[in-house]
Protein backbone atom coordinates (compact mmCIF):
# COMPACT_ATOMS: atom_id res chain seq x y z
CA UNK A 1 0.00 0.00 0.00
CA UNK A 2 2.88 2.21 -0.10
CA UNK A 3 5.19 3.63 -3.14
CA UNK A 4 8.58 2.59 -2.29
CA UNK A 5 10.37 6.27 -1.18
CA UNK A 6 7.53 7.95 -2.70
CA UNK A 7 6.74 10.83 -1.99
CA UNK A 8 9.77 11.96 -1.60
CA UNK A 9 10.07 14.50 1.63
CA UNK A 10 11.04 18.46 0.44
CA UNK A 11 10.42 20.60 3.34
CA UNK A 12 9.42 23.92 3.29
CA UNK A 13 10.09 27.30 4.85
CA UNK A 14 7.10 28.70 7.41
CA UNK A 15 5.27 25.71 7.67
CA UNK A 16 4.17 23.64 10.87
CA UNK A 17 6.50 20.80 11.58
CA UNK A 18 3.61 18.82 12.67
CA UNK A 19 -0.11 18.59 12.25
CA UNK A 20 -2.95 17.54 13.65
CA UNK A 21 -5.61 15.77 11.38
CA UNK A 22 -9.08 15.74 12.69
CA UNK A 23 -10.76 12.36 11.25
CA UNK A 24 -15.05 13.41 10.06
CA UNK A 25 -14.93 10.02 8.57
CA UNK A 26 -17.18 8.42 11.08
CA UNK A 27 -18.98 11.31 11.65
CA UNK A 28 -19.25 13.84 8.80
CA UNK A 29 -18.49 11.26 6.45
CA UNK A 30 -21.00 8.19 7.11
CA UNK A 31 -23.43 11.12 7.71
CA UNK A 32 -24.83 11.12 3.98
CA UNK A 33 -24.90 7.36 3.41
CA UNK A 34 -27.98 6.84 1.60
CA UNK A 35 -28.32 3.49 3.35
CA UNK A 36 -27.78 3.17 7.25
CA UNK A 37 -24.48 1.41 7.64
CA UNK A 38 -24.15 -1.10 10.59
CA UNK A 39 -23.30 -0.10 14.11
CA UNK A 40 -20.37 -2.71 14.13
CA UNK A 41 -18.80 -1.72 10.98
CA UNK A 42 -18.82 2.07 12.46
CA UNK A 43 -17.09 0.83 15.27
CA UNK A 44 -14.77 -1.18 13.23
CA UNK A 45 -14.03 1.58 10.71
CA UNK A 46 -13.09 4.21 13.99
CA UNK A 47 -10.95 0.90 15.19
CA UNK A 48 -9.26 0.78 12.37
CA UNK A 49 -8.58 4.80 12.05
CA UNK A 50 -6.83 4.67 15.56
CA UNK A 51 -4.71 1.89 14.54
CA UNK A 52 -3.91 3.79 11.36
CA UNK A 53 -2.45 6.22 13.67
CA UNK A 54 -5.22 8.99 13.40
CA UNK A 55 -5.64 10.87 17.32
CA UNK A 56 -8.62 12.90 16.46
CA UNK A 57 -11.88 10.58 15.31
CA UNK A 58 -14.91 12.10 15.06
CA UNK A 59 -17.39 9.44 16.39
CA UNK A 60 -20.92 10.20 16.01
CA UNK A 61 -23.39 13.20 16.81
CA UNK A 62 -26.64 13.14 19.09
CA UNK A 63 -28.85 14.55 16.98
CA UNK A 64 -32.84 13.57 16.93
CA UNK A 65 -32.81 10.19 14.66
CA UNK A 66 -35.51 12.52 12.38
CA UNK A 67 -32.59 14.88 11.31
CA UNK A 68 -30.01 12.53 10.84
CA UNK A 69 -31.32 9.27 10.20
CA UNK A 70 -27.95 7.38 9.51
CA UNK A 71 -25.98 8.38 13.24
CA UNK A 72 -29.49 7.14 15.11
CA UNK A 73 -27.39 4.46 16.67
CA UNK A 74 -25.00 6.84 18.84
CA UNK A 75 -25.53 5.57 22.14
CA UNK A 76 -25.00 1.70 20.85
CA UNK A 77 -21.82 3.27 18.98
CA UNK A 78 -19.97 4.95 21.71
CA UNK A 79 -19.58 2.35 24.01
CA UNK A 80 -18.17 -0.23 21.64
CA UNK A 81 -15.49 2.23 21.04
CA UNK A 82 -14.99 4.78 24.08
CA UNK A 83 -11.98 2.61 25.33
CA UNK A 84 -10.15 3.89 22.61
CA UNK A 85 -6.62 5.51 23.68
CA UNK A 86 -8.26 8.54 21.07
CA UNK A 87 -9.84 11.60 21.70
CA UNK A 88 -13.31 10.66 20.68
CA UNK A 89 -15.61 13.77 20.02
CA UNK A 90 -19.26 14.30 18.87
CA UNK A 91 -21.68 16.50 17.88
CA UNK A 92 -24.10 17.93 20.06
CA UNK A 93 -26.97 20.31 18.84
CA UNK A 94 -28.60 21.02 21.88
CA UNK A 95 -28.71 20.53 25.82
CA UNK A 96 -30.75 17.13 25.32
CA UNK A 97 -27.84 16.11 23.02
CA UNK A 98 -25.53 17.11 25.40
CA UNK A 99 -27.17 14.66 28.13
CA UNK A 100 -27.04 12.24 25.86
CA UNK A 101 -23.67 12.64 25.25
CA UNK A 102 -22.40 12.61 28.76
CA UNK A 103 -24.38 10.13 29.96
CA UNK A 104 -22.02 7.70 27.71
CA UNK A 105 -18.86 9.35 28.69
CA UNK A 106 -18.48 11.77 26.04
CA UNK A 107 -16.02 14.31 27.35
CA UNK A 108 -15.19 16.25 23.90
CA UNK A 109 -17.90 17.59 22.12
CA UNK A 110 -19.06 20.13 19.21
CA UNK A 111 -21.81 22.62 18.57
CA UNK A 112 -22.35 23.22 14.80
CA UNK A 113 -23.28 27.18 13.97
CA UNK A 114 -23.88 28.81 10.70
CA UNK A 115 -22.63 32.03 8.77
CA UNK A 116 -25.35 32.36 6.96
CA UNK A 117 -28.97 33.02 7.91
CA UNK A 118 -30.11 30.70 5.28
CA UNK A 119 -28.06 27.30 6.06
CA UNK A 120 -29.26 28.40 9.90
CA UNK A 121 -32.85 27.96 8.93
CA UNK A 122 -32.24 24.74 6.53
CA UNK A 123 -29.58 22.89 9.30
CA UNK A 124 -31.51 24.15 12.58
CA UNK A 125 -34.76 26.15 11.36
CA UNK A 126 -32.96 29.05 13.48
CA UNK A 127 -31.57 32.16 12.48
CA UNK A 128 -27.78 32.40 13.42
CA UNK A 129 -28.21 34.49 16.58
CA UNK A 130 -31.09 32.22 17.66
CA UNK A 131 -29.10 28.89 17.22
CA UNK A 132 -26.12 31.13 19.58
CA UNK A 133 -28.35 31.28 22.16
CA UNK A 134 -29.09 27.63 22.10
CA UNK A 135 -25.60 26.46 22.07
CA UNK A 136 -24.53 29.15 24.95
CA UNK A 137 -26.13 27.44 27.61
CA UNK A 138 -24.59 23.34 25.86
CA UNK A 139 -21.18 25.08 25.59
CA UNK A 140 -21.35 26.32 29.26
CA UNK A 141 -22.36 23.04 30.81
CA UNK A 142 -19.66 21.34 28.44
CA UNK A 143 -16.95 23.36 29.97
CA UNK A 144 -18.50 22.90 33.63
CA UNK A 145 -18.18 19.31 33.11
CA UNK A 146 -14.23 19.56 32.31
CA UNK A 147 -15.65 19.57 28.37
CA UNK A 148 -13.52 20.13 25.47
CA UNK A 149 -15.85 22.07 23.11
CA UNK A 150 -15.38 22.40 18.60
CA UNK A 151 -17.47 25.37 17.50
CA UNK A 152 -18.12 24.11 13.91
CA UNK A 153 -19.01 27.01 10.98
CA UNK A 154 -20.57 26.39 8.43
CA UNK A 155 -20.56 28.32 5.19
CA UNK A 156 -17.64 30.27 5.83
CA UNK A 157 -16.82 31.08 1.84
CA UNK A 158 -19.83 30.23 0.14
CA UNK A 159 -23.71 29.63 0.40
CA UNK A 160 -26.00 27.91 -1.92
CA UNK A 161 -28.69 29.88 -1.70
CA UNK A 162 -27.03 33.43 -0.47
CA UNK A 163 -23.79 33.36 -2.54
CA UNK A 164 -20.53 34.48 -1.49
CA UNK A 165 -20.12 35.18 2.08
CA UNK A 166 -18.93 38.65 3.67
CA UNK A 167 -15.50 38.03 5.71
CA UNK A 168 -16.85 39.76 8.33
CA UNK A 169 -19.66 38.15 8.46
CA UNK A 170 -18.14 35.08 9.19
CA UNK A 171 -15.87 36.93 11.46
CA UNK A 172 -18.76 37.89 13.81
CA UNK A 173 -19.84 34.16 14.29
CA UNK A 174 -16.41 33.36 15.01
CA UNK A 175 -15.94 35.83 17.78
CA UNK A 176 -19.65 34.84 19.40
CA UNK A 177 -18.48 31.11 19.50
CA UNK A 178 -15.31 31.97 20.91
CA UNK A 179 -17.13 34.46 23.74
CA UNK A 180 -19.20 31.64 24.59
CA UNK A 181 -16.21 29.77 25.60
CA UNK A 182 -15.36 27.64 22.68
CA UNK A 183 -11.75 25.69 22.57
CA UNK A 184 -11.29 25.49 18.92
CA UNK A 185 -12.95 26.83 16.19
CA UNK A 186 -13.78 24.58 12.53
CA UNK A 187 -13.86 26.96 9.70
CA UNK A 188 -16.11 24.91 7.28
CA UNK A 189 -15.85 25.08 3.50
CA UNK A 190 -19.27 23.57 3.24
CA UNK A 191 -19.88 23.51 -0.49
CA UNK A 192 -16.46 23.71 -1.59
CA UNK A 193 -15.74 27.37 -3.18
CA UNK A 194 -13.39 28.63 -1.27
CA UNK A 195 -9.69 29.63 -2.89
CA UNK A 196 -6.64 30.45 -1.12
CA UNK A 197 -6.84 34.23 -1.58
CA UNK A 198 -10.18 33.63 -0.09
CA UNK A 199 -8.79 31.41 2.85
CA UNK A 200 -6.03 33.87 3.73
CA UNK A 201 -8.46 36.77 3.87
CA UNK A 202 -10.64 35.12 6.43
CA UNK A 203 -7.53 33.84 8.34
CA UNK A 204 -6.10 37.59 8.49
CA UNK A 205 -9.19 39.06 9.54
CA UNK A 206 -9.53 36.75 12.45
CA UNK A 207 -6.42 37.43 13.10
CA UNK A 208 -6.99 41.01 13.53
CA UNK A 209 -10.07 40.33 15.95
CA UNK A 210 -7.86 38.83 18.37
CA UNK A 211 -8.66 34.93 17.83
CA UNK A 212 -5.27 32.72 18.15
CA UNK A 213 -4.66 30.74 15.25
CA UNK A 214 -4.13 27.73 17.18
CA UNK A 215 -7.80 27.61 18.02
CA UNK A 216 -8.66 27.64 14.25
CA UNK A 217 -9.03 24.14 12.17
CA UNK A 218 -10.09 24.01 8.24
CA UNK A 219 -12.93 21.75 6.86
CA UNK A 220 -12.77 21.71 2.85
CA UNK A 221 -14.25 20.29 0.61
CA UNK A 222 -13.53 18.97 -2.74
CA UNK A 223 -15.94 20.53 -5.25
CA UNK A 224 -13.89 22.38 -7.61
CA UNK A 225 -10.84 20.53 -6.73
CA UNK A 226 -9.58 23.21 -3.92
CA UNK A 227 -9.30 21.43 -1.33
CA UNK A 228 -5.89 20.67 -0.79
CA UNK A 229 -4.84 24.28 -2.29
CA UNK A 230 -6.82 25.68 0.54
CA UNK A 231 -5.15 23.75 3.47
CA UNK A 232 -1.94 24.63 1.92
CA UNK A 233 -2.65 27.93 2.06
CA UNK A 234 -4.05 27.87 5.89
CA UNK A 235 -0.86 25.83 6.99
CA UNK A 236 1.48 28.95 5.54
CA UNK A 237 -0.78 31.15 7.97
CA UNK A 238 -0.28 28.95 11.15
CA UNK A 239 -3.00 26.84 11.07
CA UNK A 240 -1.92 23.10 12.70
CA UNK A 241 -5.43 21.20 12.26
CA UNK A 242 -7.06 20.06 9.33
CA UNK A 243 -10.47 18.22 9.13
CA UNK A 244 -10.61 14.99 7.00
CA UNK A 245 -12.44 12.33 6.37
CA UNK A 246 -10.75 8.57 5.67
CA UNK A 247 -11.60 7.69 1.37
CA UNK A 248 -13.19 11.23 0.92
CA UNK A 249 -16.01 10.20 2.37
CA UNK A 250 -19.08 12.79 2.68
CA UNK A 251 -21.31 15.48 2.16
CA UNK A 252 -23.77 17.48 3.85
CA UNK A 253 -27.41 16.65 3.90
CA UNK A 254 -28.72 20.17 4.36
CA UNK A 255 -26.76 21.59 1.44
CA UNK A 256 -27.30 19.44 -2.16
CA UNK A 257 -24.03 21.01 -4.07
CA UNK A 258 -21.66 19.81 -0.96
CA UNK A 259 -19.33 17.09 -2.10
CA UNK A 260 -17.19 15.10 -0.07
CA UNK A 261 -14.70 16.08 2.07
CA UNK A 262 -10.96 16.45 1.95
CA UNK A 263 -9.40 12.57 1.54
CA UNK A 264 -7.52 11.67 4.84
CA UNK A 265 -5.21 10.09 2.53
CA UNK A 266 -4.80 12.64 -0.09
CA UNK A 267 -3.87 15.01 2.73
CA UNK A 268 -1.55 13.35 4.09
CA UNK A 269 0.76 12.35 1.05
CA UNK A 270 1.09 16.16 0.67
CA UNK A 271 1.88 16.65 4.04
CA UNK A 272 4.57 13.45 3.79
CA UNK A 273 6.04 15.18 0.59
CA UNK A 274 6.28 18.20 2.66
CA UNK A 275 7.98 16.56 5.53
CA UNK A 276 4.95 17.42 8.01
CA UNK A 277 4.55 14.91 10.42
CA UNK A 278 0.88 13.87 11.35
CA UNK A 279 1.54 10.08 12.91
CA UNK A 280 -0.47 8.61 10.61
CA UNK A 281 0.21 4.88 8.78
CA UNK A 282 -0.84 5.91 5.41
CA UNK A 283 -0.85 2.50 4.78
CA UNK A 284 -3.23 1.22 7.19
CA UNK A 285 -4.73 4.15 6.69
CA UNK A 286 -5.53 3.39 2.77
CA UNK A 287 -6.13 -0.19 3.79
CA UNK A 288 -8.81 1.02 5.89
CA UNK A 289 -10.71 3.05 3.32
CA UNK A 290 -10.81 0.22 0.34
CA UNK A 291 -12.20 -1.97 3.18
CA UNK A 292 -14.46 1.14 3.90
CA UNK A 293 -15.84 1.38 0.12
CA UNK A 294 -16.08 -2.16 0.38
CA UNK A 295 -18.58 -2.07 2.86
CA UNK A 296 -20.44 0.59 1.02
CA UNK A 297 -20.18 -1.20 -2.36
CA UNK A 298 -18.38 1.67 -4.48
CA UNK A 299 -14.88 2.80 -5.07
CA UNK A 300 -13.69 5.62 -2.68
CA UNK A 301 -12.74 8.79 -4.36
CA UNK A 302 -9.75 9.39 -3.13
CA UNK A 303 -6.88 9.97 -5.76
CA UNK A 304 -4.26 8.63 -3.39
CA UNK A 305 -6.34 5.79 -2.19
CA UNK A 306 -7.01 4.61 -6.07
CA UNK A 307 -3.01 5.17 -6.78
CA UNK A 308 -1.82 2.85 -3.70
CA UNK A 309 -4.51 0.16 -4.12
CA UNK A 310 -3.96 0.29 -7.64
CA UNK A 311 -0.66 -0.98 -6.73
CA UNK A 312 -1.69 -4.00 -4.90
CA UNK A 313 -3.12 -5.49 -7.75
Amino acid sequence: MTAGGLPMAVPVEGLPARVRIHEVGARDGLQNEKATVPTEVKAEFIRRLAAAGLTTIEATSFVHPRWVPQLADAEDLFPLVGDLPVDLPVLVPNERGLDRALALGARRVAVFASATESFAKANLNRTVDEALAMFEPVVSRAKAEGGHVRGYLSMCFGDPWEGPVPVPQVVRVCRALRDMGCDELSLGDTIGVATPGHVRALLTALDAEGIPVEALGVHFHDTYGQALANTLAALQHGVTTVDASAGGLGGCPYAKSATGNLATEDLVWMLRGLGIDTGVDLGLLTATSVWMAEQLGRPSPSRTVRALSHKEQ
